[in-house]
């Protein structure tokens, strides 16, 4: 039991790990398709060398810088936006267990502080992006 307690946060980060690294490439891993070339895989379209540059994200990925800096922030945004809430819920857990204790319900306040500063940075990065593309937008 002693060594199941000590090693706890060991085996949750690299459960953590695992789940979000190595399952994904197993999910998205291509199946080779069997061609009359003795079962060989054939080359895509993706994979064929025409001597053309393609688009790194896709067929359908953005073609424009405007529309990749605003698909990188939604996404920064749907990553981020739970680790605030996350955040904020280990803030107000640090709040409970100070029970009244000067240093950690400094500590509890900081962290509560830096959370936010962060949320604002998120939120505030996605408002300026919107903002400049809508101008941007509107001039053309």
């Amino acid at each position: 039991m002693k060594f199941i307690k000590k090693n706890i946060l060991f085996v949750t980060i690299t459960v953590f790990i695992f789940s979000i690294f190595v399952l994904p490439i197993l999910s998205f891993a291509q199946q080779p398709t069997p061609s009359s070339n003795g079962g060989q895989p054939t080359p895509t379209n993706d994979t064929v060398n025409d001597g053309k540059i393609h688009n790194p994200l896709g067929p359908n990925g953005p073609t424009d810088i405007p529309t990749f800096i605003h698909n990188a922030l939604i996404g920064a945004l749907k990553i981020g936006i739970p680790i605030v809430a996350l955040a904020i819920i280990y803030c107000g857990f640090l709040f409970v267990s100070a029970r009244g204790k000067e240093a950690k319900l400094t500590e509890a306040k900081d962290a509560l502080f830096y959370t936010l500063i962060g949320a604002a940075i998120l939120l505030g990065a996605w408002a300026i992006a919107n903002l400049i593309v809508t101008t941007v937008s509107g001039l053309g």
